[in-house]
């Protein structure tokens, strides 16, 4: 007798059904915004976002004010008042999954909600130790892995965040210098909502006694299957080459040279040594603790929403 399947922790809803749950939500983002707000080679179109990404807004909008109204029920348990406490989002997936990109929509809609017009984005890329440091410790090959974070950096900047330090501060990394860039940083003033994206928020291998996610109110995890992962890595490589390796300061000048047979053998190379290894040896092991899963398709495209069960 075959044994009935183990319950899922998680609701499922394919693209139509997931699209059923926007319901009255208005479209706030307009085209030229979209424009700016897409990746280099993101293929994601108005449709997109009434359909998943709108849904997504109307849920996360009454999470937070449910949130919300739990700290006021607290300050007035304690006869305080209550203190102005981020919501706290954190969006995980491989690099060229298109995680920025989602992460920077989900910001402008967010902030088109009135009881929380106020969205901050950090990315963990500021997080990354200085060249200097990598080159120290040979972990040059391994930007991007676990080891070449700050993470205890990026714990105390989430503890003052979820403190209400009303001004805290994080650094800036320069995808041209490939290096932080010293002396400058984001500042994240009294937020409502701040949103951290990044390849390994969702890990629990940090070596400190808390994890980056213990900070988390709700995580996303941005998926596809590894080939068209790799696949995009290699077409957003080829984009580079022909505009931002073409700056004189690029750190990455060299590969602008490159013929086209010589840059796919190239960005393949990057991505069996280094990417593709990182995604299966410490990205895609956190997907099952995100509160949400997305998974794209080969024309970037969701197909199908993951929910954790509450």
């Amino acid at each position: 007798m075959t044994e009935p399947a183990a319950p899922s922790r998680y609701l499922e809803f394919d693209r139509a059904a997931w699209s059923h749950l926007r319901a009255a939500t208005p479209l706030t983002l307009e085209q030229p915004e979209l424009d700016r707000l897409r990746g280099i080679n993101d293929r994601i179109d108005m449709d997109e976002v009434t359909t998943v990404y709108l849904p997504l807004s109307r849920l996360l909008n009454l999470y937070v004010s449910a949130t919300q109204d739990l700290h006021k029920v607290s300050a007035t348990f304690l006869g305080t008042i209550a203190p102005k406490v981020p919501y706290v989002i954190g969006i995980a997936g491989s690099v060229a999954v298109g995680k920025s990109t989602f992460a920077r929509i989900l910001q402008a809609l967010l902030a088109q909600w009135p009881d929380h017009p106020k969205v901050d984005l950090i990315t963990t890329d500021g997080f990354l130790y200085p060249n200097a440091v990598l080159e120290e410790r040979g972990l040059m090959n391994r930007k991007g892995f676990p080891e070449s974070y700050d993470t205890r950096a990026l714990l105390d900047v989430l503890r003052r965040i979820k403190s209400g330090d009303p001004a805290v501060e994080a650094p800036v990394y320069s995808h041209v210098v490939y290096d932080i860039v010293p002396d400058e940083k984001v500042v994240v003033r009294s937020p409502d909502i701040v949103i951290i994206e990044g390849l390994n928020v969702l890990q629990t291998r940090s070596g400190a006694p808390e994890f980056v996610s213990d900070y988390f109110d709700f995580s996303i995890y941005v998926d596809a299957d590894e080939p068209d992962i790799e696949h995009w890595y290699v077409e957003r490589f080829l984009a580079l080459r022909a505009s931002v390796f073409q700056d004189p300061n690029s750190f990455f000048r060299f590969y602008a040279e490159l013929s086209d047979a010589e840059a796919v053998a190239t960005a393949r190379r990057i991505w069996r040594d280094i990417n593709g290894l990182n995604l299966s040896e410490n990205i895609a092991p956190t997907r099952d603790r995100a509160s949400l899963v997305v998974h794209k398709t080969a024309d970037h495209r969701v197909d199908h929403v993951q929910l954790l069960r509450l």
